[in-house]
């Protein structure tokens, strides 16, 4: 018996924001510690430790990567200011794969909706895309498009990035130190807010109204007892894609991944879906906006492959191992109750709290740098994000009244 809409409606719209609620805290930490890199962090120093592109430098972006974020927007500016501020490519890509796979809380949300098997391939697989990464670009990277692409990057992130930058153990103690973290932070924010809120909206959307057979349908071969090389890379191919149009973040994929996991698709699909938080078109504006459109299409097709190959190597390897999972070990996201009293309650009180202050004490202080919302795409993106906030306190007031 199908559900009423009014219903599927509320379902969508909790789900929503559970799915924010569950993510928020890990937003908030991944923007601070990418302020505090901007504010905080010479261009000298950064060029000191990291700019050769050989295993000492991959290795301190990959390190940086895991002690910063697990937030796949955030990582995204983290990645932008270690890159501006003198880091060679590979590393800053190392850094961003990291900051989304290499991070303890993400494998937890891992473990809770999926089984170990999983835990095991992300941080084994995230080692295997910073290795198949390096090895890539080291082949396929254009002359002058490294080059190119910093001079972009260093023209979005302001005249501030030029000047001369104080000390930072004087800073990090002064009142204007953090004041900049500030308004850092807050930029940071305005930067994605309209990307965030449709990412979560659209997945609310898919996981109350789109069946579980659509999904089985899309990936070919799943719920078979056995699968080929050719369905197996089939899959491989899909997650990207299906993840490309049902963004929801690296921490709040992992349901969707659950679901996909339960209705048969291969250990390599649910991979790869989940290591594609980098290659979805949120994503993709904003490296582009970083960037340019070149380097952001480039660093696409080198996540794209990858990815594609760190899923076909893992999912082989344990299968060669005996350790491919069984899906009936798969949990529902429908099961997940996002509201309780545990950690990420505090957390998220904490960084409500840090949020607030530095939009107040930013306030006064406004540079006017940051996206320009004047062009047809943040007008379209903004007036979207608005019919998705009235899409979701509408869902929220329906289940209330229930």
């Amino acid at each position: 018996m199908k559900q009423p809409f009014l219903d599927l409606w509320a379902e969508s719209a909790t789900t929503t924001a559970g799915l924010f609620w569950m993510a928020f805290w890990a937003f908030g930490f991944g923007y601070l510690i990418s302020s505090m890199i901007q504010v905080f962090v010479t261009r000298e120093r950064m060029q000191k430790s990291m700019d050769e592109t050989g295993p000492k430098s991959i290795a301190l972006g990959s390190f940086f990567g895991f002690i910063s974020s697990s937030c796949s927007f955030a990582a995204l500016s983290g990645a932008r200011a270690i890159f501006t501020k003198g880091a060679g490519l590979i590393p800053a890509l190392a850094f961003l794969l990291a900051s989304t796979n290499l991070v303890i809380e993400l494998g937890i949300v891992i473990a809770v909706f999926l089984s170990w098997q999983f835990v095991v391939g992300e941080y084994v697989g995230g080692i295997l895309l910073i290795l198949l990464m390096w090895i890539i670009v080291k082949a396929s990277l254009p002359k002058g498009l490294e080059k190119s692409a910093r001079e972009h990057a260093r023209d979005e992130e302001g005249a501030d990035e030029k000047e001369d930058t104080p000390d930072w153990r004087k800073l990090i103690r002064s009142k204007e130190g953090w004041l900049m973290v500030a308004k850092r932070y807050a930029m940071e924010w305005g930067m994605v807010w309209k990307d965030v809120t449709i990412g979560f909206t659209i997945a609310g959307i898919i996981a109350a109204f789109v069946p579980k057979a659509f999904f089985q349908t899309l990936f070919v071969g799943s719920g078979a007892d056995s699968l080929s090389f050719w369905q197996v890379l089939v899959q491989t191919l899909v997650g990207p894609v299906a993840a490309f149009f049902t963004f929801i973040g690296s921490m709040g994929n992992i349901p969707l991944a659950a679901v996909l996991f339960g209705n048969g698709v291969s250990f390599a699909g649910v991979m790869a879906f989940v290591f594609s938080d980098l290659v979805v078109l949120p994503v993709l504006r904003i490296q582009a906006q970083y960037y340019g459109w070149k380097m952001a299409f480039y660093i696409l097709g080198v996540f794209l492959a990858a990815l594609v190959g760190s899923a076909l190597l893992m999912h082989y390897g344990f299968a060669l191992a005996g350790m491919l999972p069984d899906p009936s070990e798969a949990k529902s996201v429908t099961e997940r109750e996002f509201f309780k009293v545990d950690y990420s309650l505090f957390l998220n009180i904490a960084f409500l709290a840090l949020t607030a202050i530095f939009y107040f004490w930013k306030r006064s202080k406004s540079d006017g740098h940051g996206m320009s919302s004047g062009n047809l795409k943040e007008k379209i993106l903004f007036w979207l994000a608005c019919a998705s906030f009235v899409w979701v306190l509408g869902g929220i007031a329906i289940s209330s009244q229930s």
